[in-house]
């Protein structure tokens, strides 16, 4: 069967980065053979056009964007169960996803040749209540720094989220989060931030789990606890190279499900989209190989 491919656009992506890619893509992808091009309209309408896709055929959705583009487009995939292929199209701010599958999402010429030839992986996905997510979910200072970042109107890509980063350090006051797995129930402790990561990178330029793995079936838990500014700016000066879970104050774990417990249910941000939740406990479980994406690297490594 010939993959019947479609490609996502969201032109909004790294602040019009989207909208200015549109001829090259256009030209790009119909040198191979794909002219069956959507553009998004409006937050979060990739995942409306990646059902509509499917609904017309499609077995392949090319989504250039970031990391939230690439996640929504990932959502329409998993909950309809189609046997789909996701190609990764970098346009967005972090694109941390792309960094970790080691897919070439910013050469078009690269990633257009995947669309139709592959090769691709099975990778693990993340479900917290009713959404899907590829990277990472995040409480607490994650969630203050997204968003901050419309208020930072001059930086771009990583200095973009280095900027909020550095703002919020002094800011943000800090949330009590109650972390259980099978295995440990460690009470309620005060946080800066947690991650629950599902890859290795993180906004941008923070190798914020550095022991993930997309392959092996487990999650990350990074609790980085509350501490004063200064603490707190060493600590994410260390994130870059993942030196920070070397701090006492960084507790990382790993399970396939977390249950976590909040005093009031909180803001979380799955791959930078921001979401509320329904209730004051939520699990978050990890799906293992429940996703295909376009990579040239076909085994990331298991942990040593």
């Amino acid at each position: 069967m010939t993959d019947r491919v479609t490609v996502i656009v969201n032109p909004a992506s790294g602040r019009g980065r989207g909208s200015r890619l549109l001829p090259d893509i256009r030209s790009t992808f119909a040198a191979v053979g794909i002219t069956d091009v959507r553009l998004t309209e409006r937050p979060g309408d990739e995942r409306r056009l990646a059902a509509l896709a499917l609904h017309d055929g499609a077995t392949t959705i090319v989504a250039c964007g970031g990391d939230g583009t690439w996640s929504n487009a990932a959502n329409a995939i998993l909950s309809s169960g189609a046997d789909c292929k996701l190609v990764l199209l970098a346009a967005g701010t972090g694109n941390d996803f792309a960094k970790t599958v080691g897919a070439p999402a910013r050469d078009l010429a690269a990633t257009a040749k995947l669309a139709v030839e592959g090769p691709e992986m099975l990778v693990d996905v993340g479900r917290i209540e009713d959404r899907y997510f590829l990277n990472v979910t995040g409480f607490g200072f994650d969630i203050a720094v997204l968003d901050d970042l419309e208020n930072i109107p001059l930086l771009t890509g990583d200095l973009l989220y280095l900027g909020a980063a550095l703002r919020q350090l002094f800011k943000f006051d800090g949330m009590s989060i109650d972390i259980t797995t099978a295995a440990v129930a460690r009470g309620a402790r005060a946080h800066l931030m947690l991650i629950i990561a599902n890859g290795r990178n993180f906004g941008g330029m923070f190798q914020i789990a550095p022991d993930a793995r997309i392959n092996d079936g487990l999650l990350d838990a990074i609790s980085i606890l509350d501490a004063p500014p200064w603490t707190r700016i060493s600590m994410l000066a260390s994130a870059p190279s993942g030196k920070h879970v070397r701090n006492p104050l960084v507790l990382a774990e790993q399970a396939s499900v977390f249950t976590l417990k909040f005093a009031a249910p909180p803001a979380y941000e799955t791959d930078g989209e921001y979401n509320q939740a329904t209730s004051a406990t939520i699990e978050i479980a990890c799906i293992p190989g429940a996703l295909r994406v376009a990579t040239p690297v076909t085994v990331i490594s298991s942990r040593a």
